[in-house]
């Protein structure tokens, strides 16, 4: 279970951040509102505990971001827009993040770099020199490298959010996925998720792929 106090003490430090003093509303109404989108019923692996987890492994890789606290408000941002049977989540998310950061105070550039971000994490694939997008998407893809205990809860979450998906469209469908992440020369960008995390990820895909075959 979400500490739900927890992340809105961690929503309000990274808005204060971004902004400048007291500048802007008061933080809470748009952590509810963020909370309530991150609870929703179709939601089974991107729900606030995913959240909780990509803020966490924020905080051991934010030594390698230029602005830690846009990258942690891109990822309260990132699937705040969900729909399993949607292809533009991440758009939609992108595009509440720019409604959503300048009523809240955080200026122009500071709120595109956000919506950035936020878009990064369709491809997981941020161009060299992009320290940012190296954090967010090394502490999005940092599941991949879990136990193999919480491996298996993750995919059998993601099962279940496209549980309207026949099951081979969906072996086939995630197969494809899997091949796309192992033919990538690196998963993770970041120096401590090349080190800590990149040789575990590879072998979890792999055996995924392999249980995944018919």
């Amino acid at each position: 279970m979400a500490d739900l106090d927890a992340l809105r003490y961690r929503w309000t430090r990274a808005l204060e951040g971004a902004r400048s003093p007291s500048a802007g509303p008061a933080p809470a109404p748009y952590a509810e509102n963020l909370l309530a989108r991150w609870q929703e019923p179709q939601r089974h692996y991107h729900t606030l505990t995913h959240l909780t987890a990509v803020l966490e492994h924020i905080d051991v890789l934010e030594e390698y971001a230029d602005d830690a606290d846009l990258v942690r408000l891109a990822a309260w941002f990132h699937d705040a827009v969900y729909l399993p049977d949607r292809s533009e989540n991440e758009e939609r998310s992108a595009r509440l993040a720019e409604r959503a950061l300048p009523e809240a105070g955080v200026p122009e550039g500071k709120t595109a770099e956000v919506a950035r971000l936020v878009r990064l994490t369709v491809t997981h694939a941020p161009e060299p020199g992009d320290a940012n997008g190296a954090v967010l998407c090394d502490a999005d893809l940092a599941i991949l490298a879990a136990a193999p205990s919480a491996y298996a809860a993750y995919t059998a979450a993601v099962r279940e959010e496209y549980h309207f998906v026949p099951n081979g469209a969906f072996r086939e469908g995630r197969s494809a996925i899997l091949r796309q992440l192992l033919d990538l020369p690196r998963l993770f960008r970041t120096p401590y998720g090349t080190e800590k995390w990149e040789a575990t990820a590879r072998y979890n895909i792999g055996a995924e792929l392999e249980m995944l075959s018919p």
